[in-house]
């Protein structure tokens, strides 16, 4: 039986590619109703739900733009009606150069901070009066496992998601009696179409990466389908304000 038969409905940032594109075809795979925002083309992940019997609509909605998420989501709840679910994917990660923090320009930093917490912020603020009116909710807001491991020469992207786990908290705390949840899910390296067009994290570190995990293995978009389904479904209703590792054990804690 799917997790989702009760109509549910989930938004999914940054879902154009890779693991984003993973978390919504999972979600309408088990029943989820998916809007796939991303400022990337979007219509292969909505293309590709469809086709496998899925139901899915998709915009081109920039999460640091407030007029941007807004229409995400007035066009998720005029096309459904409501939002039970937000994935908080989209971040800027791939792209970056690893680079000592003293060579970071401040350009990119704030770059980087305004779309992997702002962003994820902005598009809180839009979805919580929806989940509101309904007194349920699922948020699931993307760190990542190097914020546990304190990974060098990517500093202002692990302090934009360790920024992620501590907000994650105080959301779950402000919102809990507004029956919604929020939590974290943290992956570790994984090989995503985004991290194989890089090149620069394979090889040494790459291989370092795998080595220091329990399972000896590279990481793909599919290891974190499971956790997501746990975090977006009545599964998780008792659990909030948590943060959970899937890094084939990297990060014991």
């Amino acid at each position: 039986m799917a997790r989702f038969n009760d109509g549910e409905v989930a938004i999914v940032t940054g879902g154009a590619q890779g693991i984003g594109a993973a978390y919504a075809k999972t979600l309408a795979a088990e029943g989820a109703k998916v809007m796939v925002s991303d400022v990337l083309d979007v219509n292969n992940t909505v293309n590709i739900i469809k086709q496998a019997g899925g139901e899915a609509i998709g915009i081109k909605a920039d999460v640091t733009d407030d007029k941007q998420v807004g229409e995400m989501v007035s066009k998720t709840v005029s096309q459904w009606g409501r939002i039970d679910i937000l994935v908080n994917n989209a971040a800027i990660f791939a792209q970056l150069k690893m680079q000592k923090f003293m060579d970071i320009p401040e350009d990119e930093w704030d770059r980087v901070l305004r779309v992997n917490v702002r962003g994820v912020f902005q598009c809180v603020k839009a979805v919580v009066p929806e989940m509101k009116k309904r007194k349920y909710g699922k948020i699931i807001n993307i760190a990542s496992g190097t914020v546990f491991k304190g990974t060098p020469l990517m500093l202002h992207y692990v302090t934009s998601k360790g920024a992620i786990v501590a907000m994650t908290r105080a959301l779950a705390r402000e919102l809990g009696d507004d029956g919604i949840r929020v939590n974290t899910l943290a992956p570790g390296l994984t090989a995503s179409e985004g991290m194989v067009r890089a090149g620069q994290f394979k090889g040494a570190m790459s291989e370092g990466n795998i080595a220091s995990r329990c399972i000896k293995r590279e990481e793909v978009p599919e290891d974190l389908q499971g956790a997501m389904l746990f975090l977006a479904s009545k599964d998780s209703d008792f659990v909030s304000g948590q943060a959970l590792v899937v890094d084939g054990g990297s990060f014991l804690h």
